[in-house]
This record gives structure tokens, C-alpha cells and sequence, in this order.
């Protein structure tokens, strides 16, 4: 009898069941590689209400199917925990319930250390591969990873937030994206959603109102020239200013600039092979590429002109404030006069945005800090080959950007 006691007190110990709760019986199936371990609840045991929370109700009647947790394999053996599960009548509220139990979440087909377990794993390995190591579903492992995720983004704090930086990320094939929105002063990725059009900024004006943040507290915010994004913004921001990425201005010039070699190259048959000499900065050119650039430098090209306006254009973000305006101004004409038409389509583009251009100067704010978010988030990707749902994808952002501590969730 002692040894038989001491046997069960083995996997009461390691299993970590509170009272009134105890392992009466366990079973172990080879054939199936199971190990089926039975818990029941002592006699005379009271349970809290999970009603109202009134503490020493008596239990009412007990439900016959037992019900299955996955918990942690015990050596080679899957190990299921079955219990059957009592009701309680409430003698405060009237109500009869099936109590809660402390090994697992209500309704969840695991135990609290299996998905913590499964949690470890999802963050460290792509969830097809913990799919087929633990021998589930990787439907039903998801389904634990957005849980946790979806709690700690609920408790997430956004009370303060006032700047916002947002830009689009790529998650599959066949142009379909995820909006990113980052917290430029705490650093956190607040919130992901589907698409990159106007309707988004819809989204996101939802999610902060289920967060209790008015809109009018958004100060500024930081984007591409999107005209959706634009559109969105004027929308449903209207106390918002709006900053136009300077990495992205400068995306605009370089593309008029290549735009202008790609032509002229027809007639300059030197200029083949030199898209990465006029794109790059001279400091970042490599030896091959500095002989070329100071070879192409000095001839009379229109690159070299389309190159110097780029130059000049770049040159604007280290004056100050007070000349900004001016200083683009002055840009402009000089752009606008230089008949290369890339060029002048290029500074009308930036004309029509002056304002966000101009605005850098006082909120300083840039998509740098998102772009790198989306290399990461990319990298999560490749590493993954592929999210098969958005939700998924978003999820993994989440916890990856923001290095959720999901298993002290958990």
C-alpha cells in the first residue's frame, strides 16, 4: 500500500494538482505511446464559484465524459490528464457551473505548462516545425500563440501615446499586406491590421477607441506620400500634422535620378553599369565604383546634373528650420528649370507635399525605426516561409517586435 501510495505521489508532485484535486489512477497505453493519467477531487471538497466568486460551494452533481488536457510527455509517453468535472450551486448567486480548474485555461485542450512549453518553442522554432516535433496540429498550436499574444496586446498600455509612425509590410504573394503603426516614443508596435489603403486608419481609430485613446491626442504622424494614407490621416486625424519619411523624399529623387541615366545611357554608352555610383553616397562607394564615379564626374552629363540636385535636395536636411522653406524653394525652381523631365516631375510630386516635407524640421520624426520593424518582421517570415492566415503573421509581429514575455502570460 505504501508503495502504491508513493507511486501516485510521484505524479501528484511533478504534476503540480492542487487540492482538493488528486491523481487517483494512471494508465499506460504503449501501443498508443500514452500515458493516461486520471485526477479526481477528494470527498466533501468546495470549490469557489465561477460565477460570482463566492468561495465553499458545495459540489452539485459531476459530469460523466471526462474531459482531456495535452501535458508535458512523461519520458517517451504522451501524457493526457483526464478528470471528470463537478458543478457547483452558487448558494449567493442561484446559478449551477462546471468549476474552474487550475491546470489549464476554461476550454483550452492543454495544460498551463504544455503551452508554455509549446510557447518556448513557437518563439524559437517556425510553428510547423513545433507542429510535427510535439505531434499536433499546428491549427491548435496557433490558436494557443494568439491567445497569449492577443492578451498582452490587450494589456498594453497606449494611454500616452501622442506620435505615430505607420507604414506597409509585405505578407505573401500576390501584393497582400499588413499597415504597421509604431509608438514613436515608447518604440512599440501598437497595432497591425490588414491592407495599406485609406481603410486602415479607420481600423486603427477603432482599436484606439476600444483602448480609450481620443483621437485628438495624436499629435503627429509619420508616413509615406500614400495618397491613401494621406486621405485616411486628413480623415480621421484632423488634429494631427502630418510628416512626410525623408527616406522616402529621397526614394523619389533617386528614382528620377536612374530615371535620367536609364535615358541618357542610350547616347552615353559610358553610363552602363553606374546606377549604384549615382545612387549610392560617395562615402559608401566601393573602390571599382569611386575610379568610375570620378571617371563620369566631370563629363557634361545630365546625370551628373539630375546627380547634383539630389545632392543639394539632401544637403537641405542638416540646415535649420528657419531657411527650410526657402532652401526648398529655391531647390524646386532650380529643379523645375533643369529640363530633365524625371526631375521636374519629381519636384512637383514634392511641391504638392511641401508641408509634410517641411514638417521633419520640427517633429524630427522619420520611418526609420519602422523600416527596420519590417526587416525583422520580414526575416520572421522567410525563417517561417510563410504565414498561412494574416492573423497568424500579425501575431508573430507582435510577440517578435515588441519581445513579448508570452510564457509569463501564460
Amino acid at each position: 500500500m505504501q508503495d502504491f501510495q508513493e507511486r501516485y505521489d510521484v505524479f501528484q508532485s511533478a504534476l503540480e494538482i492542487p487540492e482538493p484535486w488528486y491523481v487517483f489512477h494512471h494508465e499506460l497505453a504503449k501501443e498508443e505511446n500514452t500515458l493516461h493519467i486520471y485526477i479526481e477531487y477528494r470527498s466533501g471538497a468546495e470549490f469557489s464559484c465561477p460565477n460570482c466568486g463566492k468561495s465553499g460551494c458545495k459540489v452539485h452533481d459531476t459530469l460523466d465524459q471526462d474531459r482531456t488536457w495535452r501535458h508535458l510527455d512523461f519520458w517517451q509517453y504522451q501524457t493526457l490528464l483526464r478528470a471528470r468535472m463537478p458543478r457547483v450551486k452558487c448558494d449567493a448567486c442561484g446559478k449551477i457551473r462546471t468549476v474552474h480548474i487550475e491546470w489549464a485555461r476554461s476550454g483550452a485542450g492543454f495544460s498551463f505548462l504544455f503551452e508554455q512549453h509549446l510557447l518556448s518553442l513557437m518563439i524559437e522554432m517556425p510553428v510547423a516545425a513545433v507542429a510535427r516535433k510535439v505531434g499536433e496540429h499546428d491549427t491548435r498550436l496557433w490558436r494557443v500563440f494568439n491567445y497569449y499574444v492577443n492578451k498582452a496586446m490587450e494589456d498594453m498600455d497606449v494611454s500616452e501615446l501622442k506620435r505615430v509612425a505607420m507604414d506597409e509590410t509585405s505578407r505573401a504573394k500576390g501584393h497582400k499586406y499588413i499597415t504597421l503603426f509604431i509608438d514613436m516614443d515608447t518604440k512599440r508596435l501598437i497595432f497591425a491590421t490588414k491592407g495599406k489603403g485609406a481603410d486602415v486608419l479607420q481600423d486603427f481609430c477603432l482599436h484606439l477607441d476600444h483602448k480609450g485613446v481620443s483621437r485628438s491626442q495624436i499629435e503627429d504622424i509619420c508616413c509615406d506620400m500614400s495618397p491613401s494614407f494621406i486621405s485616411g490621416i486628413e480623415k480621421n486625424f484632423s488634429n494631427a500634422s502630418i510628416t512626410f519619411d525623408k527616406f522616402h523624399v529621397m526614394k523619389l529623387v533617386n528614382e528620377a535620378l536612374d530615371q535620367v541615366r536609364r535615358e541618357e545611357q542610350a547616347t552615353q554608352p559610358e553610363l552602363k553599369n553606374s546606377r549604384y555610383v549615382w545612387l549610392k553616397n560617395q562615402g559608401n562607394l566601393t573602390k571599382k565604383q569611386e575610379a568610375q564615379f570620378q571617371k563620369l564626374k566631370d563629363m557634361d552629363l545630365k546625370t551628373g546634373r539630375a546627380y547634383r540636385m539630389k545632392l543639394s535636395l539632401q544637403n537641405m536636411w542638416t540646415r535649420s528650420y528657419i531657411i527650410s522653406k526657402l532652401y526648398f524653394n529655391e531647390w524646386y525652381n532650380w529643379a523645375t528649370r533643369s529640363q530633365l523631365k524625371p526631375m521636374i516631375d519629381a519636384a512637383k510630386s514634392l511641391k504638392r507635399h511641401q508641408d509634410g516635407i517641411l514638417r521633419w524640421f520640427e517633429s524630427k520624426m522619420t520611418n526609420g525605426l519602422i523600416e527596420g520593424t519590417n526587416s525583422l518582421i520580414q526575416a520572421v517570415k522567410r525563417k517561417a516561409r510563410g504565414y498561412r492566415t494574416a492573423e497568424n503573421f500579425i501575431a508573430m509581429a507582435y510577440a517578435t517586435v515588441n519581445k513579448l514575455d508570452l510564457i509569463k502570460q501564460s
